[in-house]
Order: structure tokens, then sequence, then C-alpha cells
């Protein structure tokens, strides 16, 4: 049997699941075949309102990867705020570049908290290496705006989504743009002084410690690395030069 004909088979389980229990397994066996052709019919199962078949369904597109990520956001379910969330979280899990927009959009203006959160977390799991060198600055920067407002949603899920991706960002960002990371210290600082909530707090806290640890092993690394100083004196005592001595 090639992929074609099994793919088909285990859609077909997918769309004629008559319960809750056959269609999680369903889409569980059809995530698990990690085959291009099954994406539609997961992104489909975004919006069952099937939390197990959704997180199977999540796990199956990550698993897929970037292929994934067009049909993703061509098909998120703009009426759908429970299929938006879990699309967000699919494309925060394969973390492509391309789904920048729509990430920083749902993060800043989704009425969903859950669509929202997703989103938030999404910002800080971006490949980076994606990005034209060029263009890889300004792009972190419109990421650090973005995150800088979401870590003040009034919903305290969003803010603690916002500090795992602050965390991660500072993590990327410590050595090429200092001032960046230290825009990243300063606004966890003043959440972990000011936020009213302690789960956020404590998240803080840990992000705090992560970056402190990443900058200790950081400076050791240059510290191992960086070119020896040449000595100015040496501990070898020049012998005099006397000249031919005679034969």
């Amino acid at each position: 049997m090639n992929n074609s004909d099994l793919v088909e088979i285990l859609i077909r389980a997918v769309e004629e699941a008559d319960s809750s229990d056959r269609l999680l397994d369903a889409v569980q066996e059809l995530a698990a075949a990690g085959i291009e052709e099954a994406v539609p019919t997961l992104i489909a199962a975004l919006g069952y309102n099937n939390p197990g078949a959704a997180v199977a369904a999540v796990d199956g597109l990550i698993a897929i990867g970037e292929v994934a990520v067009p049909p993703l956001l061509e098909l998120i379910d703009d009426y759908n705020y429970g299929a938006r969330a879990w699309a967000l979280r699919a494309l925060a899990g394969i973390g492509d570049v391309r789904a920048l927009d729509t990430l920083l959009e749902a993060a800043k203006n989704d009425f969903s908290l859950s669509v929202r959160r997703a989103a938030a977390r999404g910002l800080g799991t971006l490949r980076w290496h994606q990005v034209p060198s060029e263009k890889v600055e300004s792009v972190q920067t419109q990421v650090l705006e973005a995150l800088l407002l979401i870590s003040q949603d009034p919903e305290w899920v969003v803010r603690y989504a916002a500090v795992t991706s602050l965390e991660t960002l500072a993590v990327a960002v410590a050595v090429t743009s200092p001032d960046q990371a230290l825009r990243i210290t300063n606004q966890l600082q003043q959440m972990l002084d000011t936020d009213a909530d302690l789960g956020v707090r404590t998240r803080v806290k840990f992000a705090q410690e992560k970056i402190q640890q990443q900058q200790h092993q950081e400076q050791q690394h240059q510290e191992v690395f960086a070119p020896k100083r040449k000595l100015e004196d040496t501990d070898v005592t020049e012998v005099p030069y006397r000249g031919r001595g005679r034969r």
C-alpha cells in the first residue's frame, strides 16, 4: 500500500467517525502517518470541538513541518476562535517566520485570550535563521515591540506567554543587540515588581534566571575562545649578542 492509498483510508476514517472516541483515534492515526496530503484534514480537525483530536492534529501538523505552514495560514478559521487558537499553536510549534504577520496581528488584536496566548507564545519560537541577515535586527525589534505591548495584556495567561517569549528573544539578541536585551530585562523587572498575578511573577523570575545563566555561559565562552594576549615581557632571558668569537 502506497502513501496515497494509506492517507485516503485514514482521511475517510476521520470523516466517517461517529463518536468522539472514534474521531480521536482516527485523527491520532492520521497525524502519526506524517503525510503531507493529510494537512487539510488535520487542519479541519482543529475545529471539531474535540480537544483531544485538536491536540493530536496540532502534533501531526508540527511533525509534518514547514510544508504545513501555507495551508495553515490560508485555512485559519476567522469565525471559530477555538480553531484559530489551535492553528496558531501549530504555527508556534513549527516556528516558521512566514507566520510572523499572522502571529503579530493575533497577539495584539484578537478578541480571544486563547488566540492571543497562542500567538504570543509563537513569537518566541520563530526560527531566526530563516530571516535574511540584513533584516534580522529590524524583525526582532518588531517582535520586541509587540511583546512589550502584549506583556500588559489584561489576561494573565497572555502576559505569562509574553514572558516566555521575552525570555527566548533575550537569549537570541544577547550578543547581537545588547540594547534590545536591556529593554527586555528592564521590562521583566518591571513585571516582577508590579504584575498582580503570582504565576506571572514566578515565571518572570524563572526567565530572569535563565537569561542570567545564558549570559554567564556566553561570558565563559568568550573567555575561553578570546584571542590570547601577547605577553609584553618574556620569562626567557635573552643572551646578549657578543659578535663572532675568534676561532
